[in-house]
């Protein structure tokens, strides 16, 4: 037996017999000595073992001290079931709809059936066809034109989900609707004004017609000094009144308005540009023509 040395087990102080040349490679290493596979995993072993904390299970299972929590469980089973019991996710509702009493995380109703009944009361239209159709013809009749979509604000969302669209709802009524907004910038409905000139649009007549009841002499399409650019209107002393009914919604439309801005600067001309916002909902034209008779050169 020159060839072996006898040496103790490092984890159970068991005696056994390892080669001569191991037992010196190992001491030069500085490394211990096992009975076997089992005693050098037990002796590495630097974790607890722990009781599982679910009351139902109480089983005992190995742990590493980096892993030890506060609370600690077998499996991700004894979490969820001593979790669940502590902070329920899924608390008891009554359906909003029916009453009925369910699980739920986040929905107010039992169902889908329920949530839509509930969806539709609440979005309910608040007019009826019938009575859409009757306010346009009400306006026509008391305006002699088709309304612009802003000027009725209050049946525009109903017009929409009842027709479909504004000018399906001004068919309906039984009269031409205005130009389309998504072609407007190349298809315009043209309109003639109480003293008979002709208009691009509803809107421009709107302002024409304010002009002749406030007695404001007015000539139509005006040309800017030294450009091809119309102004929608001159009146005295040379001053121009645009309407930028398009203005920041169409880049080719935004960049005319700057062109005769600037023309207006370079040849000291007095603008008084108006936008959607004087006429609609309600016309608001007096502030803004007020300015006829000041000295300044833009009004925008």
């Amino acid at each position: 037996m020159s060839g072996y040395q006898k040496v103790s087990c490092s984890f159970c102080d068991k005696k056994v017999l390892k080669e001569t040349r191991h037992f010196n490679y190992n001491l030069k290493l500085g490394h211990n000595f096992y009975c076997s596979k089992l005693c050098s995993y037990k002796y590495k072993k630097t974790g607890r073992e722990l009781t599982c904390e679910n009351s139902l299970c109480k089983k005992k299972f190995y742990r590493p001290l980096n892993d030890i929590l506060v609370h600690n469980y077998c499996s991700q089973s004894c979490a969820a079931v001593v979790n669940n019991q502590k902070f329920p996710k899924w608390p008891k509702r009554h359906c909003v709809e029916c009453g009925i009493e369910f699980k739920n995380r986040d929905s107010q109703y039992c169902s889908y059936d329920c949530g839509k009944k509930q969806w539709l009361e609440k979005h309910k239209p608040k007019y009826t066809k019938e009575e859409i159709v009757k306010m346009v013809k009400e306006f026509w009749n008391k305006n002699n034109r088709v309304p612009a979509k802003r000027e009725m604000p209050e049946i525009i969302g109903c017009a929409h989900h009842m027709f479909g669209s504004w000018n399906k709802a001004v068919e309906t009524a039984g009269l031409q609707p205005n130009c389309s907004h998504d072609h407007r910038m190349y298809k315009r409905t043209r309109t003639k004004a109480k003293d008979g000139h002709i208009c691009d649009s509803v809107s421009e007549a709107l302002i024409d017609n304010w002009l002749t009841e406030k007695n404001i002499p007015h000539d139509k399409n005006a040309h800017y000094p030294n450009s091809k650019h119309l102004a929608d209107w001159s009146i005295k002393n040379g001053v121009f009144i645009e309407y930028f009914g398009l203005a920041k919604d169409s880049p080719r439309y935004d960049k005319s308005i700057k062109e005769k801005l600037k023309l207006c600067k370079e040849s000291n001309i007095k603008l008084i540009a108006i936008y959607p916002k004087d006429l609609y909902p309600k016309v608001r034209l007096e502030s803004k023509l007020s300015e006829i008779d000041k000295s300044a050169t833009l009004v925008v």
